[in-house]
C-alpha cells in the first residue's frame, strides 16, 4: 500500500480562505504562513465562519513579500510579512481555551475587514513572544502510547489554529461521505469544506483513526487526536453561505461520545531550516496498536 500527499493547504488568516500549494516550507508549527493573522472584535474574541460565514470568501494569496487579500467588492488589503517596527506591547487574546499574544496591523486593515464584515473588528499577527502549545495532554498520552520514540518533543508551539499545528484528512474518507450524501439525493462537497492542511491518499476511509503516526523522511507525524467537527464544514466556500449538509449527513454515521469526527489533528518534529512538503511526497503509516 502506497501512501501519498494528495494536497497541501495553508489558510493564513483564521476562518478566511485557503491556499493550495504544490510545494511549502514547513516548520515545528506547521505549514509556512498557516493561521499566522487572526480577526478579532472590539472585545478581543476572534472571528469564525460560524458566525460570520462571509469570511470564507476572503481568498489569500502570498508572495515573497506580503500577504494580499481580497473579497467581493473590496480592494486589495496588502499586509507585509516583514512585521513593522512597533513600541506597542503585545496584545492578549485568547483562542478557545488557551491564551496567546498578538500584534495589530494596524488602522488600514482594520477598516478592511470592519467594511467587509460590517462590524468593527482588527486585524492581528501572532505576536514574536507568543508562546501558545498544543494540547500537552493530548501529545504526552501520545508519547505514552509510543515509548519507542522517546525523544519526540513534549511541547509544540502553535499559531492562531484552534489547537493543533496540523490537520490531516483522508481522501477515501471524502470519497466514503461523498457515497453517502448520493444516497441521501445530496451533491458531493469537496475537501475544501474541511480546511485540511494536508490531503492523505492510499488508505482505506477512516483509516486514518487509527495510525499512530506518519513518517516522512526525518519527519515524523504525531497523530494525537481525532478531529471533532463544529458547523463550520456546513458553510459553502464558494458562496460563504451556511446549510444543512454535509453534517448532517456525517452525524448520522460518523458520530462518537466525543463528536461528530472527520480528519485527525497532528503535532511534528524533526523539522530542520529547509524542510519542505511537497504533494506526491510518499509517507509511511505506523498504527495504533
Amino acid at each position: 500500500m502506497t501512501i501519498s500527499i494528495l494536497s497541501l493547504h495553508t489558510y493564513p488568516v483564521k476562518s478566511c480562505g485557503g491556499i493550495t500549494h504544490t510545494q511549502i516550507g514547513v516548520s515545528a508549527t506547521g505549514l509556512a504562513h498557516d493561521r499566522q493573522w487572526v480577526v478579532v472584535d472590539d472585545g478581543g474574541s476572534f472571528l469564525t465562519q460560524r458566525a460570520h460565514p462571509g469570511m470564507a470568501l476572503i481568498q489569500p494569496s502570498l508572495d515573497a513579500t506580503a500577504l494580499f487579500l481580497n473579497a467581493p467588492e473590496m480592494p486589495t488589503l496588502r499586509i507585509s510579512l516583514q512585521p513593522a517596527e512597533s513600541d506597542t506591547p503585545p496584545l492578549p487574546l485568547r483562542i478557545w481555551n488557551s491564551g496567546t499574544l498578538g500584534h495589530d496591523e494596524g488602522d488600514m486593515a482594520s477598516r478592511w475587514f470592519s467594511d467587509y464584515l460590517g462590524l468593527h473588528c482588527r486585524l492581528y499577527r501572532v505576536h514574536q513572544n507568543a508562546r501558545r502549545l498544543a494540547d500537552p495532554q493530548r501529545v504526552a498520552a501520545w508519547r505514552q502510547r509510543n515509548p519507542e520514540l522517546a525523544g519526540f518533543p513534549e511541547e509544540h508551539l502553535v499559531s492562531f489554529v484552534d489547537g493543533f499545528p496540523l490537520l490531516i484528512t483522508n481522501q477515501a474518507s471524502l470519497e466514503d461521505l461523498n457515497r453517502h450524501l448520493a444516497a441521501r439525493d445530496h451533491p458531493p462537497v469537496g475537501m475544501s469544506r474541511f480546511r485540511p492542511n494536508i490531503v492523505i491518499q492510499g488508505l482505506a476511509a477512516y483509516e486514518e483513526d487509527y495510525v499512530s503516526h506518519l513518517r516522512l523522511g526525518a519527519l515524523t507525524l504525531a497523530l494525537v487526536k481525532r478531529c471533532t467537527r463544529c458547523a463550520m464544514p456546513d458553510v459553502d466556500p464558494a458562496t460563504g453561505l451556511f446549510g444543512n449538509e454535509p453534517m448532517a449527513t456525517l452525524r448520522s454515521y460518523r458520530n462518537f461520545e466525543t463528536g461528530t469526527l472527520f480528519g485527525v489533528n497532528a503535532v511534528m518534529a524533526g523539522t530542520q531550516a529547509d524542510t519542505v512538503m511537497s504533494v506526491g511526497d510518499r509517507l509511511e503509516a505506523v498504527l495504533d496498536i
